[in-house]
């Protein structure tokens, strides 16, 4: 979609990511252009990026019905279900959907899908762009619009479905607008390794002649040939016979002085602090810290737990907000099944499992049933350690033990 299409006859104001876009990412230090696009030509944007996206698509999403005594259990007839959870429209998975809604918090800020019905119900979620124009009319009623083949189209807010990244207002922040400096400054540095490489590390600088030695014009024209255009190629010989004094002066700085490996690296981390998940887990680790460990799985724990769980929450509130009806936000709420994650690691959950099991917070079906098996015939009682009691009934479980 054009940039200016989307943008003419509308009022511009400087929250509008379009219009950062369309002036080309906006004035930067390095002065390099900084658009989504090219934040995803990073690779630790990139992998980051990717990374939160495929982990939140890949939990399963479950429709809980809160009952009377206030025990949620999962509703798995409600409609939704099926639609978020399984095939939220014709053409995607729901892998393929929320990969697409996070990713739009990631780049945009912003992540939208537009709700389709039969009567009164909900039948598709249909992706929207990232870019889609977010304003207010004449009515201070929100509009969405966006070009669908050509066409504009202008959807009212009760049929979109708006996930937001952090921020106020009628739009999250964008990350990549916010981090255009740091962008740019990684592209610019990115760019500079590039140009380097691709002059096989060679130098700039002067052939100086003697002092008091002045070439005439046939000379310079012939020194011009054997020394500037001879080492301009990328075939340039690796060595130069410099005859009567003459000497190399480079002027520019080699990749050690310019400390190229070390930024580099400090833009990983930086890069990596803007969106919000650890280095390590872009394969990026810091001076002194190992790829694995125990001090690598804290860091992980603690991603899933600050970084990734509020992004969890962040789309659980929209699709109770602005999918489901009030009257069913009094009965029904939406949960990402967080635990999900510790399917990769079976001693952490089998640890759970027990503490579950012997603490009679789960019967033994109730684990069974998460771990795929099938029910045990006594195993829909709830079980507890003996010695677990009151201890002013200690001696009496002492004693009905013994017999």
């Amino acid at each position: 979609m054009s940039i200016w299409s989307r943008l003419f006859g509308k009022r511009l104001t400087a929250r509008d990511g379009g219009l950062y876009e369309f002036f080309g990412g906006g004035d930067t230090w390095a002065g390099e252009s900084v658009t989504a696009k090219s934040a995803l030509n990073l690779s630790a944007f990139w992998a980051g990026t990717r990374l939160t996206a495929e982990t939140v698509a890949g939990l399963s999403l479950d429709v809980m019905e809160k009952r009377s005594d206030g025990v949620k259990v999962p509703a798995k007839d409600h409609p939704l279900q099926a639609l978020l959870d399984e095939s939220p429209n014709a053409d995607q998975t729901s892998i393929e959907f929320w990969e697409g809604i996070v990713l739009g918090l990631g780049t945009t800020g912003n992540g939208y899908a537009e709700k389709s019905f039969i009567g009164t119900r909900r039948v598709a979620l249909n992706p929207m762009p990232a870019d889609t124009a977010v304003r207010r009319n004449a009515n201070d009623k929100l509009e969405y619009r966006f070009q669908d083949r050509g066409k504009e189209i202008v959807l009212p807010a009760e049929k979109v479905f708006h996930v937001k990244a952090f921020g106020e207002g009628d739009l999250g922040f964008s990350p990549v607008e916010y981090a255009r400096q740091t962008l740019s400054i990684t592209i610019a540095t990115e760019k500079m390794a590039g140009q380097a490489y691709s002059k096989g590390l060679r130098t700039k600088g002067f052939f100086v002649m003697p002092p008091g030695e002045k070439l005439n014009p046939e000379q310079r024209e012939e020194a011009r040939k054997r020394f500037v255009e001879a080492n301009s190629g990328p075939n340039a010989p690796w060595a130069m016979i410099l005859e009567g004094g003459m000497d190399f002066k480079g002027i520019s700085l080699s990749m050690k002085d310019a400390e190229m490996i070390l930024n580099r690296r400090f833009n990983v981390e930086d890069v990596c602090r803007w969106i919000g998940i650890p280095p390590v887990l872009v394969g990026h680790a810091a001076e002194g810290q190992t790829m694995w460990g125990t001090g690598v799985s804290a860091i992980m724990q603690s991603w899933l737990n600050l970084g990734l769980r509020s992004r969890l929450k962040r789309i659980e509130s929209a699709i109770e907000k602005r999918i489901m009806t009030p009257e069913e936000r009094r009965r029904f709420s939406v949960k990402f099944n967080y635990e999900d994650l510790l399917r990769t690691d079976t001693k952490a959950r089998y640890e759970a499992h027990e503490i579950a099991g012997r603490a009679g917070f789960k019967t033994i079906n109730e684990i069974r049933r998460y771990e795929g098996d099938p029910p045990v015939e006594g195993g829909d009682v709830i079980r507890t350690q003996m010695q677990n009691v009151p201890i002013d009934q200690a001696d009496a479980a002492a004693q009905e033990n013994q017999t």
